[in-house]
């Protein structure tokens, strides 16, 4: 069984670290890049940087940015936020991204996911899903929680994986900063597909982390807040999580 991935994961706005609640009331958590390489000397095992008011913007994601923290990380990071084409993929990989995150274009441009997919590889494209649960469903956003889309989470995620994602990256915004658990049942359905499947939105606890591999199914669980302000360490959620009988990496800290 391949090891379950922990993933810190830093929402950036004008080069800092920023934390919101259901996708707003953000507050300051510190340098993206400092940040970063702290997880990595800590043992995560990979991160997501995300321009989160790129798209909203319609600006390009942080270029130098992404230089900085390849120069600082040893381990792979994926880049998302206002990636429009194939040329926003081709800069961030080549400023040393390991994979990019695609969620509204994709979404407004589907062949897009086809086309990293062709020319990159699927293990570059990760295709970021923002769902809210309204009325009985589980519907997917644009531009960072900000615009509906009509699309069924779902039906999308399974479109994404035929068009060639290598990921899903599932982040709750009816959950997101929450700090009650992860979207469980929602993320069992997910792990039906045949890609892996990234939780997203609503750690607070390390019993979270437990529940989103076991009860959801989950590949990798992704978390913000709980690491940026010191309320779970990445050293003792693994000893935690391989306590209960989950396969995690366990990374030397340096």
């Amino acid at each position: 069984m391949l090891a379950k991935r922990i993933i810190p994961c830093l929402d950036v706005k004008d080069g800092m670290t920023v934390k919101g609640v259901n996708f707003v009331n953000f507050r300051d958590a510190g340098d993206a890049v400092e940040l970063g390489a702290r997880y990595s000397r800590e043992g995560a095992d990979e991160l997501v940087y995300l321009d989160i008011t790129a798209s909203h913007e319609g600006r390009k994601t942080f270029t130098q940015l992404v230089k900085n923290v390849a120069a600082r990380l040893s381990i792979p990071f994926t880049v998302g936020g206002g990636i429009n084409e194939m040329r926003d993929v081709d800069r961030l990989l080549s400023a040393g991204a390991d994979k990019v995150s695609v969620n509204s274009a994709a979404l407004r441009n589907p062949a897009l996911i086809e086309e990293i997919a062709a020319n990159f590889g699927s293990q570059v494209c990760v295709v970021a899903i923002d769902a809210n649960y309204e009325d009985g469903r589980w519907m997917c956003y644009l531009n960072g929680g900000r615009i509906p889309s009509g699309r069924d989470l779902f039906r999308w995620a399974a479109e994404a994986q035929e068009r060639g994602a290598g990921e899903i990256l599932f982040t709750s915004m009816t959950h997101d900063g929450v700090k009650d658990g992860y979207a469980l049942e929602a993320l069992s359905e997910l792990s039906g597909l045949r890609i892996p499947v990234i939780a997203s939105g609503g750690a607070g606890r390390k019993e979270h982390f437990r529940d989103a591999f076991l009860h959801g199914k989950a590949d990798a669980a992704l978390a913000a807040s709980v690491f940026h302000f010191g309320e779970i360490g990445i050293g003792e959620l693994k000893a935690f999580l391989a306590g209960e009988g989950i396969n995690v990496r366990q990374q030397q800290v340096i």
